[in-house]
């Protein structure tokens, strides 16, 4: 890999939460950084949607390498058990630390990074390749271009700028693109810059995530005040699957985010909002009384509003000419794509990884934050901030602190893939049974080259694949069977692709 230097410092691309906090790791660590951010301030996207409040409280906001620096400047944090709105999230955190001296004279505004390569080689060449620094072609406000040489990148540009379309089939519908001025795509301010777009409207929301709740819970706030306010949502999922969209309710460990679910629940119920199910938009046609959404044969009434929440997507053309290991349907790194893939993911909560997840076959990149997590819905601040610190610590050569895990994720109450699908089985693999998982020693250690197959070693599941859809010891005890680990001999290591066994996911 090449060597950081000044002149050739670590590229963190974008200053969101999980960008200035990867700062603030290499900050305390003396590594040469430069945050390039495409908007004029930190945390522009976040502002994008500043209007909504989180279901985490601040503790779980706050990354600890930052809120070290934060605290050397006499700033107080906020209540750790209060609920911040995206703007506050910008203006009493990610404003401050942008704003730090450690940070500020290293963070570059009103600089959009367009593509990034290695210097002189394009992605079919071979030699040297691993020595060559990255070269970042960079777009400034101001329509000049330059480019900029990295010895490492953290790519931490999120994935708010690419949702997902209204389309089923993962394209946009026939004629949602000319109906883009009647179409939102994320969270509208409802109660505030956008009511009047909405008040007394017949609105369609489409998705079934936490986006969706909260447009639907502000859309009922301005129905109340706004007579003729008419609310449609509708969902992919089936009836039978409805359940797991309202989430873990009393059984999720951020209150706020099972209670989302409860509320909206009982809005169906009652009849406030209309919910249509098993529904796949395929095209939107505009006629004299509204927009007229289709699915096959079946159409819905016409609505004069359109808001879509079917989740994002990560923006991997700057990319192109660098070698990704990307899972071919999640878009997240190879190692990490089935512990999050909601194909095969039991459990809504994922446990957390590192540098040796997040690696790809282009020594020295890593995809982080949001964007890791490519198309997979399930991502949470404070998995941003273990990535970082994770590989802030591999690019220091301190591997010991690189492979420790220094988090807990709070549970959601939930399993949400195919193990739950059959019943009881899903609670006994997520339930409350079985220990916590001790750290990062109970996962399967990756070489940093993805390619390249690594032995697993006892005890644990035979690959990260079987691993994700076992989420307690007890469970995985009984997936990958410990006396056919043994197998392997005094080492406790078996690098056989044979199948142990067909439950919980082992394959």
């Amino acid at each position: 890999m090449t060597i950081i230097t000044p002149s050739t410092p670590v590229a963190i691309i974008g200053a969101g939460p999980v960008g200035l906090a990867a700062a603030a790791h290499l900050a305390e660590r003396n590594l040469p950084f430069i945050v390039l951010e495409a908007g004029p301030v930190a945390g522009h996207s976040v502002l994008r949607w500043g209007h909504v409040q989180l279901f985490s409280p601040w503790r779980y906001c706050l990354d600890q390498a930052a809120r070290r620096l934060l605290e050397q400047t006499g700033w107080q944090a906020p209540d750790p058990e209060g609920y911040p709105s995206g703007r506050a999230l910008v203006e009493r955190y990610l404003a401050p630390l942008a704003a730090h001296p450690a940070i500020a004279p290293r963070l570059h505004t009103g600089q959009r990074v367009v593509a990034v390569t290695r210097a002189g080689l394009d992605k079919l060449s071979d030699a040297g390749r691993a020595q060559a620094p990255f070269l970042l072609q960079i777009e400034r406000a101001d329509g000049g271009e330059e480019l900029l040489r990295a010895g490492a990148v953290i790519d931490a540009s999120g994935t708010y700028a690419t949702p997902n379309p209204l389309g089923a089939s993962g394209l946009p519908a026939v004629g949602e693109l000319a109906a883009a001025d009647q179409i939102f795509y994320g969270i509208p301010d409802v109660l505030g810059a956008h009511r009047e777009r909405y008040a007394g409207r017949r609105v369609l929301v489409a998705g079934s995530g936490h986006s969706a709740f909260n447009a639907l819970l502000d859309l009922v706030a301005l129905a109340r005040e706004a007579p003729g306010t008419q609310i449609t949502w509708v969902v992919r999922r089936g009836d039978e699957r409805l359940a797991q969209a309202y989430g873990g309710g009393a059984n999720d460990a951020l209150p706020a985010r099972g209670a989302l679910g409860q509320r909206i629940r009982a809005l169906v119920e009652d009849g406030t909002v209309r919910l249509v199910t098993g529904w796949r938009s395929e095209r939107v046609e505009r006629t004299p009384a509204g927009l007229v959404v289709h699915a096959g044969t079946r159409a819905l009434d016409p609505v004069d509003e359109i808001v879509v929440t079917t989740g994002l997507r990560p923006d991997l053309r700057l990319l192109a000419e660098l070698r990704l290991g990307l899972d071919p349907a999640v878009e997240a790194p190879s190692a990490l794509a089935p512990l999050i893939d909601p194909n095969l993911h039991s459990c809504g909560t994922v446990r957390p990884h590192g540098v040796d997840e997040l690696s790809h076959p282009e020594p020295g990149l890593y995809l982080v934050g949001m964007k890791s997590y490519g198309r997979a819905p399930t991502f949470l601040l404070l998995t941003g901030y273990e990535q970082v610190r994770s590989v802030a610590a591999a690019l220091a050569g301190d591997w010991v602190a690189a492979r420790r895990v220094e988090l807990e994720l709070p549970e959601t109450g939930v399993c949400s893939g195919p193990v739950a699908a059959g019943g009881a089985s899903a609670a006994g693999c997520c339930g409350p049974s079985g220990p916590e998982l001790p750290a990062r020693s109970a996962l399967v250690p990756l070489a940093l080259n993805p390619a390249a197959p690594a032995p697993v070693t006892a005890p644990g599941c035979c690959t990260p694949a079987e691993q994700a859809s076992c989420c307690e010891p007890a469970a995985k005890a009984e997936c990958c069977d410990a006396t056919l680990l043994s197998e392997a001999g005094t080492s406790g290591t078996r690098t056989t692709a044979e199948p142990i066994s067909t439950s919980c996911g082992c394959r």
